[in-house]
């Protein structure tokens, strides 16, 4: 398939080896993010302070168990990590997962503006 002079295929093929071993599938992380409840607690958690289930679970209607079980899922894709302290586990944010999500995002955006900029283009000439 032929866009302004160029095939979407060529496109691919000249991509370097760097950038294509750099991706990766993102579609766990978007899909953990998909959800009211994670969405919730990565804001909770990304104020720096490591909290625990209980800390977590306060000023919610939600049971320890359902806030265990979207913290694994978060766990997961790498959004939170846990650590033990005594009795219990502190759950703390990770950045990185989401860093890589903008990094991707932006690559995505800036893919769309040359193919917008090319259609300009050839719409133009």
């Amino acid at each position: 398939m032929k866009v302004a002079g160029r095939s979407r295929c060529s496109t691919f093929k000249n991509m370097s080896a760097s950038r294509k071993a750099k991706q990766k599938n993102h579609a766990p992380v978007f899909a953990a993010l998909g959800d009211e409840t994670r969405l919730t607690l990565v804001r909770r958690l990304a104020n720096g302070e490591p909290q625990s289930i209980s800390q977590l679970t306060e000023g919610t209607e939600l049971t320890r168990q359902a806030v265990t079980k979207h913290l694994r899922v978060l766990e997961g894709v790498g959004i939170v990590n846990s650590k033990p302290s005594g009795r219990e586990k502190l759950f703390e944010f990770n950045a990185h997962p989401l860093n890589e999500l903008r990094d991707y995002l932006d690559l995505v955006s800036s893919q769309w503006d040359d193919a917008l900029s090319r259609l300009k283009a050839f719409v133009e000439d």
